[in-house]
């Protein structure tokens, strides 16, 4: 029994948590939400399979549909809250409305219907302007102007603008400092770093206000977000990778008919489908370039293993990736939503990693020879598949519980896993502590120069190739996702890890009682660069960084032996920094 108390707990915290979990509607404001609380503390019956509340593709399906009833509306300043209401809700009921801040103050605006964009829409106009010649396209992105002084704005903003972006690391490490345990140090990191339900809903409309340039060309088609926007790893500030879904025209089933004839569309014939990738992302991005407002700085980077386009949203702040029937790469983002949701573990503990990562200078937002996010995630849900008992399934065991609508060839790659999953939840009742000290222990010691890590199969395999790290594609197999990593990197992430399985196992840094503890002792930086430094590194018999910490240590127990003399003065202190 105890054993499922504990899951429960954790299946509750990670519930108010989730973006587009449990909330509720503040009284009187459109623009914010707040988690919904436990009301009691009764414990429920166990349960003895636990099902996903809703499939990858179901919950893509609404979030498209939600987005098409959404306009973006760039908003004067001081604009009041109470005034923009009214004006835009007699037009239709609004179910949906926030306001944030990025190259001034914007409004995302969800009605019930699209009737009533298109009578937002038919009451517009195409602005006419001095000295410039505005295009006539028109999109769902509107500027809401103020006709008469005052009748908007006031002296003072008063609309609620909700976050866009990642905590800053000095606030961060403050809050896991008045943590009571690094599995809630895990969980905090998690609640300031993921995607908001708002970031989320933004990502959605700017590829449904793309697809409308898109639809010029190609009526039938979608473009959908893939990658850390939608697979519930993705945190603030994170890219939005997108592509143009053209399977739906290409892929339709021809209807049989009576008669002797049949018919095809007369089209269009290139080299071969590569080519053709090329040149629809080539006039695509051009159309972007040339027409969509707020997109900059397009890039199109045709030549890459994996075409695409690249610009800046600058009404959303995101920057944007567009590429081009990236089946493989959904399939992908879909796995990883599928792990998400087994055991509320998942997403701690990565996002716990990704953020130890970077602030070791482990990953980078530059490309180059570092691990990547993606390799990471792939080593956690290995070091889960890995655990007594294990914590999550090998994907080859999410194959064999797949049903016929599951089944996926896409290039001659099995890509086939069950969607729905269905199975009893882990007997492994490992905290968090244990897992993140069990990450460091066992990538610190292992066998990178002969072996292989691979969550198909869960279990590590002769290495193919002289990579220094070799993750195999859970798809593409026979492709390395780690190939960019060179020795020096890899060589970092093994000695950062051995460093913080040591700190995590000093006792003083381990609880509430010194000052970083925990997690946030693992979240101080590097005294030394990130570059070209390793050398010198390893003439050293510690880094920089467990020197500060064990004379951390040493002054507070000189602090607790003064105060546990039997003629000393106790005094109290606060060890958080002020």
């Amino acid at each position: 029994m105890a054993t499922s108390v504990w899951l429960r707990r954790l299946k509750v915290a990670e519930r108010l948590l989730r973006p587009g979990g449990s909330y509720r509607r503040r009284s009187g404001g459109g623009g914010s939400v707040e988690a919904a609380s436990v009301v009691d503390g009764s414990e429920e019956p166990d349960l003895p399979e636990k099902t996903m509340a809703k499939s990858f593709s179901a919950l893509q399906a609404a979030r498209h549909e939600q987005a098409e009833r959404t306009i973006l509306v760039s908003c004067p300043p001081n604009v009041t809250e109470k005034k923009f209401y009214q004006y835009l809700a007699s037009y239709g009921t609004i179910n949906k409305y926030f306001f944030y801040e990025t190259f001034g103050i914007y409004a995302l605006v969800e009605f019930s219907d699209k009737e009533s964009i298109e009578a937002v829409q038919n009451s517009s106009t195409i602005p006419s302007l001095q000295h410039e010649c505005a295009v006539p396209f028109k999109s769902r992105f509107f500027n809401l102007r103020n006709k008469h002084v005052g009748s908007l704005t006031s002296t003072h903003p008063s609309v609620p603008q909700l976050k866009q972006s990642v905590i800053p690391p000095n606030e961060l490490l403050l809050k896991l400092s008045g943590a009571k345990s690094i599995d809630e140090q895990l969980f905090t990191v998690l609640k300031e770093s993921q995607l908001t339900e708002e970031n989320t809903r933004l990502r959605f409309l700017v590829c449904s206000l793309l697809k409308e340039i898109a639809a010029a060309y190609f009526p039938e088609c979608s473009i959908k977000p893939f990658g850390s926007s939608v697979n519930n790893f993705g945190k603030m500030g994170c890219d939005l990778d997108m592509f143009l879904d053209l399977d739906s025209i290409c892929g339709r089933n021809n209807t049989k008919t009576g008669g002797a004839f049949s018919m095809e569309y007369q089209t269009k014939r290139v080299a071969s489908e590569r080519v053709a990738t090329q040149s629809i992302l080539s006039v695509i991005g051009e159309c972007i370039d040339q027409f969509a407002p707020g997109c900059t700085g397009m890039q199109k980077i045709l030549n890459a293993r994996c075409p695409l386009v690249r610009f800046s949203h600058q009404p959303s702040g995101l920057q944007c990736d567009l590429t081009a029937n990236n089946r493989i790469a959904m399939r992908s983002t879909e796995l990883l939503y599928v792990y998400s949701n087994i055991d509320p573990r998942v997403r701690a503990l990565v996002f716990g990693i990704r953020c130890w990562a970077r602030v070791q200078g482990i990953t980078s937002s530059i490309p180059g020879a570092w691990i990547t996010n993606f390799s990471l995630t792939m080593m956690v849900l290995f070091l889960l598949q890995k655990r007594n008992p294990p914590i999550i399934p090998t994907l080859d065991q999410l194959k064999d519980q797949a049903e016929e609508k599951d089944k996926h060839i896409i290039e001659s790659h099995d890509c086939t896993f069950v969607s729905d999953i269905k199975m009893k939840p882990s007997q492994n009742t490992e905290t968090l502590e244990e897992l993140l000290q069990g990450f460091f222990e066992f990538y610190g010691s292992f066998a990178f120069s002969k072996m292989s890590i691979n969550i198909r199969k869960g279990k590590e395999q002769n290495k193919p190739e002289a990579s220094p790290l070799h993750i195999q594609n859970p798809f593409e197999q026979a492709q390395n996702v780690s190939k960019n990593v060179n020795q020096t990197q890899l060589d970092r992430f093994v000695t950062a890890a051995r460093e913080s399985a040591w700190i995590l196992q000093q006792e003083g840094l381990k609880y509430p009682k010194a000052n970083p503890w925990g997690l946030a002792a693992l979240l101080l930086p590097n005294s030394q660069s990130s570059m070209g430094k390793s050398k010198k590194r390893r003439k050293q018999p510690a880094s920089e960084r467990i020197k500060s910490l064990l004379d951390s240590l040493k002054t507070n127990k000189q602090t607790t032996d003064h105060l546990n003399r039997p003629n000393g003065v106790r005094k109290f202190f606060s060890t958080v920094a002020r």
